[in-house]
């Protein structure tokens, strides 16, 4: 037996962690993007959520039509098509939503910004289904979760430093520009933004089909059957677009026709009894239409919860046609997935619209950068803490990089704010969250199920804080929120898919349809602050974390009757 590594191909990795940068870089710059557009579109919290709507859904449709022309087909559309092929058509793709993006921008359209996001994430979820395999494919299998880790980390410094071009980009600036002025700025640096994305996109296309370093990738493995799996994913898919649209509708209702006609008449008044009597009547008529979008949108995610429930107790009492679902740590981890993306996104895009409230700093849509990039770099000092395991460190050294690494990461995340003229003084304490999760690290001791319930509960008790606090306190409570968040998606992902056997390729694809969560959660999060305030609203992040606490105890279980050891596994850092 030869135990020597097979050797890895750099020229490609090098080429294809490209890919990576670009997903964190725009996914982070939609928390800079969602409070702008509410500015300067005029849109209330839920409408600017839509912007993770659109990106995320993306995924998902993205993922779904890959499973459903791979099930017609009886073999794997992106294998079939090669991991080289498939991620040039995906950089394409995005290159076309690139160009979507600019036209919308240049006519002043949401709606068509929203739909070049969508394209540009479509592209993304093609390349994300390539590119976690393509990875492993580079090198020795034994060091694939190396690579994929290089990938995330690379992904994750998209994630810092994506909100602050994005944010001079939107602002021009980075000096503070008050919310009342952004309805009148110009937009030329986003269309000059989007043009070198996508010149970027076209670029990075290019180097994948003209290189010769790079391999075809071409995986010919039939697909396992899941033909019931793919029917009530298709029903769910129906049952989401039947919840959503009455929401849509209802902004061009009567009803909001009316509100919006009493909201330029109370603008343009000055009489104290008049602002007073138009107030109530506004409050009168708009308290029910916000419930009844409240009723559709909980309906949404009542949908997606009771579909994966109903699918698990079908596939327990009769497997056969539901394929990788037949395993209940697959199911419940699929919710697990849905509800911690949801969860991550929502509390970074929310956070611009929390700090805007004069208990929380009062801020402008342009102060707001920093407290995102932050945000969205607590994911990179997770991410990278989290990377260290998957190399071949002695004990002692692993640990002693498990705390200079973190330390570093926050370095960088102070260091690039300042060089882009930030103020950072009010974020240097936050060094105190960052050393407790240092210590979270040490306690999971690298098992996925210690490291959702410790990093769980990380989460639970930071909303907990947030929720019952205000100022400086409650602000690093809610970005410790993203520290807690930074290492559970390969716990999530190494329990749900541990003992399927040959349905871990399925069930993977399963797992990405659930970045959907993206896409929903956020959304509901931004009705309901617009009901009860968005510092009240954060009780649904909260309520996340306690659900993700609850599937490291229920997978442990159902792994446990399967026979299988749960501390002898370690999980990927990145996504």
């Amino acid at each position: 037996m030869n135990d020597k590594l097979k050797e890895t191909n750099y020229p490609a990795l090098y080429t294809l962690i490209v890919v990576f940068f670009f997903w964190g870089f725009i996914a982070a710059g939609n928390s800079i993007f969602i409070p702008f557009c509410k500015n300067y579109f005029h849109l209330d919290q839920f409408q600017s959520q839509l912007i993770d709507f659109a990106f995320y859904t993306a995924y998902y449709i993205g993922a779904l039509l890959l499973f459903i022309f791979s099930t017609f087909s009886g073999k794997d559309i992106v294998g079939k098509w090669g991991y080289k092929k498939s991620i040039v058509y995906g950089l394409l793709f995005s290159a076309l939503g690139a160009g979507a993006m600019i036209i919308a921008v240049e006519v002043n359209l949401y709606i068509g910004m929203l739909i070049g996001l969508f394209i540009v994430a479509l592209g993304f979820s093609l390349q994300q289904t390539a590119a976690n395999p393509f990875a492993v494919l580079l090198g020795d299998p034994r060091t694939g979760a190396s690579r994929v880790n290089l990938g995330g980390a690379v992904n994750s410094f998209g994630t810092t430093i994506g909100p602050l071009v994005i944010g001079f980009a939107l602002f021009g600036t980075f000096e503070t520009i008050s919310d009342t002025e952004i309805a009148n700025l110009p937009l030329n640096k986003v269309i000059y933004l989007y043009i070198g994305v996508g010149l970027l996109f076209i670029l990075a296309a290019a180097l994948f089909h003209f290189s010769k370093k790079v391999p075809a990738g071409i995986n010919n493995e039939p697909m396992e059957s899941a033909n019931k799996a793919k029917n009530m994913l298709i029903i769910m898919t129906i049952l989401l677009l039947l919840m959503f649209v009455p929401v849509f509708l209802s902004y061009k209702s009567d009803t909001a026709l009316q509100l919006e006609a009493l909201s330029a008449q109370l603008a343009g008044t000055t009489d104290a009894n008049t602002i007073a009597q138009l107030q109530n009547h506004i409050t009168d008529l708009s308290h029910p239409l916000e419930l009844q979008r409240m009723a559709w949108l909980f309906g949404a995610l009542v949908v997606v919860v009771g579909c994966l429930i109903l699918a698990y107790n079908k596939a327990s009492k009769k497997p056969q046609g539901w394929g990788a679902m037949k395993y209940p740590q697959l199911v419940l981890g699929m919710l697990a997935l849905f509800i911690y993306v949801g969860v991550e996104v929502a509390i970074g895009s929310n956070l611009g619209e929390l700090l805007k409230l004069e208990e929380f700093g009062n801020l402008q849509s342009s102060e707001i950068t920093p407290y995102i990039s932050m945000y969205w770099g607590g994911m990179m000092i997770g991410r990278w803490a989290g990377a260290i395991s998957a190399f071949e460190f002695s004990r002692s050294t692993k640990q002693i990089l498990l705390v200079i690494v973190p330390l570093l990461a926050f370095a960088l995340i102070i260091g690039v704010n300042t060089v882009a003229g930030f103020d950072m003084s009010h974020l240097y304490f936050f060094l105190a969250c960052v050393a407790v999760q240092i210590i979270a690290f040490f306690l999971s001791k690298e098992k996925p199920v210690r490291t959702l319930i410790i990093f769980g509960t990380l989460g639970l008790l930071s909303m907990l804080i947030g929720l019952f606090s205000v100022g400086t306190t409650a602000i690093y409570a809610f970005l410790t929120g993203g520290l807690a968040c930074s290492i559970m998606w390969g716990s999530i992902f190494s329990l749900s898919i541990l003992g399927i056997g040959k349905y871990t390729e399925q069930g993977s694809a399963f797992l990405v349809m659930m970045i959907l969560g993206g896409g929903i959660i956020p959304p509901i999060q931004g009705k309901l602050a617009d009901i009860i305030g968005i510092h009240n609203s954060y009780i649904l992040p909260l309520l996340g974390f306690v659900y993700i606490i609850l599937f490291a105890f229920l997978a442990r279980n159902f792994l446990k009757k399967q026979n299988i050891d749960t501390d002898n596994i370690q999980a990927s850092a990145s996504h």
